[in-house]
């Protein structure tokens, strides 16, 4: 398959080849698949030896200031669920919490606090909002006064209801997260007590038997995300035995190196975990290891994944049988499967992982919560015409009501979606390791970083565009005395006539889809480099799923629009089981909807064999006034093009959008013209088509 084939090419370019231009204007423009790793980074940690080096190296959370949409999006996220749960959520009361006493003991302490603590702490250093982040050191204060002199922190023998211990021994999983949450508060602090706490930590992890280790199914699977702390608490201390102990959390972590098969199918294991062959590879120096992060990304998506948005059908579980688009993922595994994305672009410089972060981020992830950001739904499924509170099972895993938008609803979701646009944030831009800087995930923003040779320059480079909703990108170079360093663009594995302009002079290189331009000079006050990504209409075949279409613009998926009618619920009524929410916690300030549909939804598309842009209009509109396009009415560009209702599609006995038809479908009804607007803005879709006759 064209996915499959693809992972041995990637493999093949790990250190990259190189075409270049010519000069112009003093500019030396290339074009890469990779940065090189020959020399390191003096300005920004990356990995020492003998781990492999990283291709880009994050930028210490604060260095950049995002602008535009994604300032909007971070915005909502401050003023609605994110920035006020701890009102909301009986897992963060601080009274009698396990993670607050300061010794350990209460009544509850989980994985709440932590999922919640690492995005809603980002948020605050990104916005430099002092409100969150006094918050944010008063947990962590209780965190570091909990540990123990054999270098254990927080709740040691917490029961809970998804994973009994037996009082055997600590989960690990929870401090897995807060270990994340220490490594950005260092980042933005250098609070002196992070490197002792983490060190005193994984000494005591070095004392547990192999035989007690990591036996907990959740920690079990996610090891990965220890593995990676002990790297970055290595790259900063350099002390060998942390190498020892990531060995040893290895080889007890579950083993996701597995030939056409996983550990387990859970939908958020799975968009956490695929990865951690990749972490270890950084170690083991064995490609295999590599490799096996990319069989296990497109054996998922071979399997469950025949569907437009980045994600996959498990609606908790990947499960044979259930693979149509109707199927949802949580909004969980969207997060964790973009900070992955992440994660892999540092480690392999491979810009796949950069475009994959951008289609759950622009396709998936928006519609998983209301445009006020003051609710969200457990699960979302790219063809999704209902978001009610019924029992859909067993069209999905669960029992209960895992459709609808309600801020009070589930333990995992609830607190877990606080990453997904504060991490985003921080990868717009990362730094490379010839002390340069790449604009990896584009959007309005700002970065101040230090680059160049010697004592280095700091330099501020200022990012405007609308994309993905505009095809644009201008930067501009603030520097008081010049600086000569790379700049790295990504250019989409979508498009393939990138086009670059330094100071008004077009660069005559040929820049390929899924690459960087590499653009070194001596940068001067007031350098302008201009990228153009040109986006064109394409069809994606889900030859697999009833050969059914989707419709793409750029980065962008197009979805049907439904017209869509929010009925308020009760939110504490209408909860899933396992949610709790605090005595005094305000329902009318945080409203519950079921979302239905005042439109037909079971249309086919018409198409031939004309060119997209023949049989499709695209219709501009003025970019929106509070620089939020992710709703119906702000969309900045919609689609129009042709359809016809298909009669027997309608929903099954459960209440969901039944199972697609095989395409092409021979129907008597007439043909109409449809509407389609961007995927991310639609929260209720079609965006996996069948085609009619």
């Amino acid at each position: 398959m064209r996915l499959q084939k693809k992972v041995v090419f990637i493999i093949m370019l790990i250190v990259g080849t190189t075409w270049q231009s010519g000069a112009q204007s003093g500019v030396a423009i290339t074009n890469v698949t990779r940065p090189a790793t020959k020399s390191t980074n003096q300005f920004y940690i990356g990995n020492k030896v003998p781990l492999l080096p990283l291709k880009f190296i994050k930028l210490p959370v604060g260095s950049i200031q995002p602008q535009g949409w994604i300032l909007k999006y971070l915005e909502l996220q401050r003023d609605g669920l994110t920035g006020n749960l701890g009102e909301i959520s009986a897992w963060l009361d601080k009274k009698n919490n396990a993670w607050f006493s300061g010794n350990g003991q209460g009544d509850h302490g989980w994985e709440e606090v932590p999922y919640w603590l690492k995005g809603y702490g980002n948020l605050g250093y990104i916005l430099k909002d002092e409100k969150i982040i006094a918050e944010t050191k008063l947990w962590l204060d209780k965190v570091f006064e909990s540990q123990q002199p054999d270098g254990y922190f927080g709740p040691r023998l917490v029961e809970n209801d998804h994973q009994d211990n037996k009082g055997q021994s600590p989960d690990l999983w929870p401090n897995m997260l807060m270990l994340w949450c220490m490594q950005s508060y260092y980042e933005y602090s250098n609070d002196a007590r992070v490197i002792p706490s983490m060190t005193k930590y994984f000494k005591w992890q070095t004392t547990v038997p192999d035989q007690k280790l990591l036996k907990i199914y959740w920690e079990n699977s996610r090891g990965g995300d220890n593995l990676y702390s002990i790297y970055w608490l290595y790259n900063r201390t350099g002390e060998k035995w942390l190498l020892n102990l990531a060995d040893k959390i290895h080889r007890n972590t579950a083993d996701w190196s597995q030939e056409n098969n996983l550990p387990n199918w859970h939908n958020v294991n799975i968009a956490q975990c695929f990865r951690e062959p990749a972490t270890w590879y950084m170690q083991a120096k064995d490609s295999s290891f590599l490799k096996d992060t990319y069989n296990n990304f497109y054996l998922v998506r071979n399997l469950y994944g025949q569907v437009p948005g980045g994600m996959f059908g498990a609606d908790e579980n990947a499960r044979k049988g259930f693979d149509d688009p109707r199927q949802g993922v949580e909004t969980c595994g969207m997060v964790e499967q973009m900070a992955s994305d992440e994660i892999l672009t540092g480690i392999t410089g491979d810009p796949m992982w950069a475009d994959h972060c951008e289609d759950v981020a622009f396709n998936t992830y928006p519609a998983a919560v209301m445009p006020d950001f003051k609710g969200l739904r457990y699960l979302t499924a790219p063809n999704m015409v209902v978001s009610d509170s019924r029992n859909h099972s067993p069209g999905i895993q669960n029992e209960g009501p895992f459709l609808m938008m309600n801020p009070f609803s589930s333990r995992c979701c609830q607190h877990n979606h606080s990453m997904g646009w504060p991490y985003y944030a921080e990868h717009l831009w990362m730094a490379t390791p010839d002390n340069g800087i790449v604009a990896l995930l584009y959007n309005s923003s700002e970065v101040t970083a230090k680059v160049g040779t010697g004592k280095g320059s700091l330099v501020t480079l200022k990012q405007t565009t609308h994309y993905p909703f505009d095809e644009n990108i201008k930067i501009e170079i603030a520097t008081a005395g010049g600086a000569n360093f790379p700049l790295y663009l990504r250019i989409p594995n979508w498009c393939s006539d990138a086009k670059v302009v330094v100071n008004g002079v077009v660069q005559s290189v040929i820049l390929e889809a899924g690459s960087y331009a590499r653009i070194e000079r001596k940068w001067k006050q007031g350098d302008v480099v201009e990228l153009t990504l040109p986006m064109k209409l394409k069809k994606e075949d889900w030859l697999k799923n009833k050969n059914s279409v989707s419709i793409n613009y750029g980065p962008l998926t197009f979805s049907l629009k439904i017209e869509e009618y929010y009925k308020q619920m009760d939110g504490k009524k209408s909860a899933i089981g396992d949610s709790k929410w605090q005595e005094n916690s305000d329902q009318s300030a945080w409203p519950s909807y079921e979302i239905y549909p005042t439109s037909m939804w079971n249309y086919g598309l018409v198409l031939n064999e004309k060119p997209l842009n023949e049989q499709f209009e695209i219709i501009k509109k003025p970019w929106p006034e509070n620089d939020f396009p992710f709703t119906q009415n702000a969309v900045p560009f919609v689609l129009k093009g042709k359809g016809k209702i298909i009669p027997e599609w309608i929903l099954d006995k459960n209440g969901l959008c039944d199972l697609l038809p095989q395409s092409p479908v021979t129907v008597s009804t007439n043909e109409q013209p449809i509407e389609l607007i961007p995927m991310g803005a639609a929260r209720l879709r079609i965006a996996s088509f069948p085609v009619v006759k």
